[in-house]
């Protein structure tokens, strides 16, 4: 294939030094460095899609959404293959950032995605796929979490948990993600690729807070779930959802707590009898009994939390109540 009458051709030693240089400043963080040796090595091929393609990736970790998208484009032109391209897919995670939905359907169908209306798919609204549940890791660079969404197109994830106050996300927020997995969450035997967040895509005005429960029984627990679910927001029982892992199990294939049986982390030195920081008993697991206080987080309105509360709270007095109410994110 010939563009403007130059014939593809391998890339020079020169240029893959050159390349391989940059992603290990990459690697290092150094964007600014990076920048100007990929800007060399776009130099010195201009007719490569990878020299673009690799300018593309550097701008999009920098969040630099323009020039990414101004170099996808020159990479998506040089290409030798109608479908299936790495470059096509970063376009279309560009072009999600900036809201460019006519350009991210290009991207994703460019690709070989199959969108709603076929190949001839126009609008400008946004990309609305129904891809299912997914797990997403928070804040992947800082104190990062594992949480569930849905997947609302190829990079687009909106939050169902309850993240921790820690990752500085909330439930219901839209979170931009890359495309490459980065762990599995194994449920039912199913695996589930986890997906790294890039950014906050779209903030939700709902606050979270979090409440010390005095819950007797699992059931008591359940009711306040279903009470905020039914409400529209949601709570989430941090006591037993949450799990601590080390980063290296973290973006592994690991099983999710399925309320039955005991997790063990292998870098912990804890064991069943004598638990380590990192371990994890689910309350179904032997020989461990139901704790009745119990940490919550409440996603709900302001005006709405202590009601929801209180209501759950008056239908069972003897066996449920609550104090320490307080705003975290």
């Amino acid at each position: 294939m010939r563009i403007f009458h130059r014939a593809r051709h391998r890339p020079s030693a020169t240029w893959r030094q050159t390349t391989d240089r940059a992603f290990t400043l990459i690697g290092d963080g150094r964007y600014e460095d990076a920048g100007a040796l990929l800007v060399m090595a776009a130099d010195l091929e201009p007719w490569l899609s990878d020299s673009w393609f690799n300018l593309a990736l550097l701008h999009k970790f920098r969040r630099d959404w323009e020039q990414s998208r101004a170099a996808g484009l020159r990479a998506v032109a040089l290409l030798d293959r109608e479908q299936g391209a790495p470059d096509w897919w970063n376009l279309g995670i560009t072009a999600t950032a900036l809201q460019d939905w006519p350009l991210a359907r290009r991207a994703w169908q460019a690709y070989g995605l199959r969108l709603p209306g076929g190949p001839n798919a126009h609008g400008d609204g946004p990309v609305s796929l129904d891809l299912g549940t997914t797990p997403v890791r928070l804040s992947p660079e800082g104190e990062s979490e594992v949480v569930w969404g849905r997947r609302l197109d190829p990079a687009r994830i909106e939050v169902l948990s309850i993240p921790l106050p820690s990752s500085g996300r909330r439930w219901g927020e839209v979170v931009l993600h890359d495309g490459a997995p980065h762990g599995e969450r194994v449920t039912d035997g199913v695996a589930y690729p986890v997906f790294d967040e890039i950014e906050l895509w779209a903030p939700s005005p709902v606050p979270t807070y979090v409440v010390l429960l005095q819950a007797a029984t699992e059931a008591d627990r359940d009711a306040l779930e279903r009470l905020v679910a039914d409400a529209g927001y949601a709570a989430e029982d941090w006591t037993s959802s949450v799990r601590l892992l080390c980063r290296a199990c973290s973006e592994s294939r690991m099983a999710t707590d399925d309320g039955h049986t005991a997790h063990h982390d292998p870098h912990d030195d804890g064991d069943a009898a004598h638990p380590g920081h990192l371990s994890h008993l689910s309350p179904g697991a032997g020989g461990m009994s139901w704790l009745a206080e119990r940490e919550c987080g409440i996603a709900a309105p302001a005006h709405l939390v202590r009601t929801l509360l209180d209501r759950w709270a008056a239908a069972a007095p003897g066996t449920r109540a609550y104090r320490d109410l307080e705003e975290v994110c």
